[in-house]
């Protein structure tokens, strides 16, 4: 697990910017403490910075070159099937000289090219130039677990792990008007998008082949289409002992370390399945939840408690103060390259910080919901889809909840909230209602906020965006929502998060639901399996039932929520109103209706009901705009 950076000159010119090279490759040193290498080779120069996790030692370090020097790599990630790719190659006489994945990642690489790439079991992001032909390959895993940006001018390519060393080649700063609008609708700006003009994210699964001037981007992975050809023809009870033969699969590839590893354990279904198959395999596992001491309706550290318990687990709950939240923030927003408004992220700081101070590797859950139908907006698409009577009684009750507060910080508050977006999202289409519940903003707010009324091209783009999403939302019923997740949801935020909050820390976390062969049989199964009249995540709850304590059965599913409307009320509050939304900035900056912030301030100032977590992407972007010193203008 490690930082890759690196510049791919077209002229003279392109090739001076090598001298920004060693300051973007140090602005990954958080992704990799344990060693940091330039590579330089007339045409094209790359950096890496290494967090050492198989083969310590220094001769595993990167870049990486073959004995004829031809070929040189720099790579992120974990290849959990390296072994055996090693001893095919070792039988076709390929000697080796360390012990580590990259080295059999190189040769593999040399051996089959992208059609390699198939033959892979893991997440990666990583480089590869071939300095006979002055030729890079730039490949993306199937997922999207691990990062890698790029851009390009005239002169030069560019690429990275994190937008931040894009930024140290001294790149334009100029904003991306549409993908703004994604960012406040969403809180992430989905793939192959970025905040910044010429900048991209190489979307999952695609790779980039560059010489010269004649760039390429190919896709070489896609997930399966949840089509009647291909649906899973088997019982009930064969799919479940399929997905536990899977998942346990996943999880003892992903045990094979040479640093000391645990699991994150938050006392629901999916970390806990997680942490009972690495029991199985570990006898001393060490497990990491994290919870909230003043906010008792956002703490399910009980929940760890009683797994760690059951599988006897070396267990630490770390237990948070709002002014630990609160700090956390502060070395959080210098972090994002682009802004990024999911809030969970800032728990997930703070719990990859504290569990980096005992182990290099964590396993998680993360991507299970997706798969198998876990949020609550799944049981909402089941209900409207089924003609549910909740369906019917929430538009009779649609002028009441219109006027009740509605907020994620109580228990009551948050029912009524939900039931207004089911009364809402039952009037839309399937596509529409795909939009409506992935975001956090509504359209109509969205376009209120930003002073976008003017710029016909930017609205039309982002409606063009807008519609290749809704295009994922076909006839096939629930599946086709859990397909689309997996193509925006997974890789934009919830893997995007687990990747730079673990990472800032050095901290490699690996996620066995995200195994493709799980993926791939997960989107093949027919809906009934993952939701039914009764359950979320019905196939994981009952293939895993006797494994797991009962207590975490039937509870409900709260997510991970950050309690921030105190601080943005106290000690916040200067900041917020004075210089982040102060009225003489948002004039000068010319983004925001000047009218709804001040609205917006008023009902924060004045104790009335606000958005939380409208507010948090507002001073999130703020940041990074003052941060960066964006230009809105063109």
């Amino acid at each position: 697990m490690c930082g890759i950076c690196g510049i791919y000159a077209y002229n003279e010119i392109g090739r001076f910017s090598m001298i920004n090279l060693l300051a973007a490759t140090n602005a990954l040193a958080h992704r990799g403490p344990d060693a940091g290498r330039l590579f330089d080779h007339h045409r094209c120069g790359l950096g890496h910075r290494r967090l050492a996790v198989i083969d310590l030692t220094a001769e595993a370090n990167q870049p990486m070159s073959d004995v004829t020097e031809r070929y040189t790599i720099v790579f992120n990630g974990e290849i959990y099937n390296f072994r055996q790719l090693r001893n095919i190659l070792e039988r076709e006489g390929i000697p080796f000289r360390t012990q580590s994945d990259t080295e059999v990642l190189l040769y593999w690489l040399i051996k089959n090219g992208t059609q390699g790439l198939s033959y892979l079991h893991g997440f990666f992001a990583f480089a590869l130039y071939d300095a006979w032909e002055e030729s890079l390959l730039l490949a993306r895993d199937r997922m999207g677990i691990k990062p890698l940006l790029w851009y390009e001018d005239e002169d030069k390519f560019l690429f990275a792990s994190e937008l931040n060393a894009l930024l140290a080649f001294g790149i334009p700063r100029q904003v991306d008007k549409a993908s703004i609008i994604e960012y406040f609708q969403l809180h992430y700006i989905p793939a192959p998008y970025t905040a910044l003009k010429n900048v991209y994210k190489l979307p999952p699964g695609h790779y980039i082949r560059l010489q010269k001037r004649q760039r390429e981007v190919i896709r070489w992975y896609a997930p399966p289409k949840p089509l009647q050809q291909n649906a899973y023809k088997g019982s009930y009870q064969e799919a479940c002992h399929r997905v536990v033969t899977l998942l346990e699969q996943s999880v003892a590839e992903r045990m094979v370390a040479d640093v000391p590893l645990g699991t994150f354990l938050s006392g629901g279904i999916d970390s806990s399945i997680i942490t009972g198959l690495a029991k199985q395999l570990k006898n001393h596992l060490q497990t990491f939840s994290i919870g909230y001491q003043e906010e008792p309706f956002f703490d399910e550290t009980n929940y760890a408690e009683i797994v760690a318990r059951h599988f006897g687990t070396y267990h630490y709950t770390f237990k948070l103060k709002n002014e630990d939240l609160f700090e956390a923030v502060e070395k959080i927003l210098p972090l994002m390259g682009e802004p990024f408004a999911d809030s969970s992220a800032i728990p997930y700081y703070i719990l990859s910080q504290r569990t980096r101070q005992h182990v290099t590797v964590a396993l998680s859950g993360d991507g299970a919901d997706e798969l198998f139908g876990g949020y609550q907006k799944y049981r909402a698409e089941w209900w409207i889809r089924n003609g549910n009577w909740r369906v019917k009684l929430v538009k009779f009750l649609t002028p009441l909840l219109e006027k009740l507060p509605k907020s994620r910080n109580s228990a009551w508050q948050n029912r009524f909230r939900r039931m207004q977006r089911l009364a809402q999202a039952a009037l839309l289409t399937p596509p529409e209602r795909y939009w409506f519940l992935s975001c956090f903003m509504p359209e109509k707010v969205a376009m209120q906020l930003l002073q976008i009324k003017h710029h016909e091209e930017v609205v039309k783009e982002f409606f063009q965006r807008k519609a290749r999403w809704q295009e994922l939302i076909g006839n096939n019923g629930l599946n086709q929502v859990l397909f689309a997740d997996v193509h925006l949801v997974l890789p934009n935020d919830m893997l995007h998060k687990a990747d730079s909050m673990s990472m800032a820390h050095g901290l490699e976390v690996r996620v066995p639901f995200m195994d493709h062969r799980l993926v791939e049989f997960a989107l093949c199964l027919p809906e009934e399996y993952k939701i039914n009249r009764q359950l979320n995540k019905r196939i994981l709850q009952e293939a895993f039932r006797n494994l797991l304590p009962k207590q975490l059965f039937n509870r409900p599913k709260k997510g991970f929520e950050v309690p921030l409307l105190k601080a943005f009320r106290t000690i916040w509050r200067t900041w917020i109103e004075k210089d982040l939304l102060g009225e003489e900035f948002i004039q000068q900056q010319g983004v925001f209706n000047p009218s709804y912030v001040s609205q917006l301030k008023e009902q924060l100032l004045k104790g009335r009901p606000v958005e939380q977590n409208h507010l948090w992407a507002l001073v999130v972007f703020q940041h990074w705009w003052k941060r960066l010193k964006i230009t809105w203008e063109d």
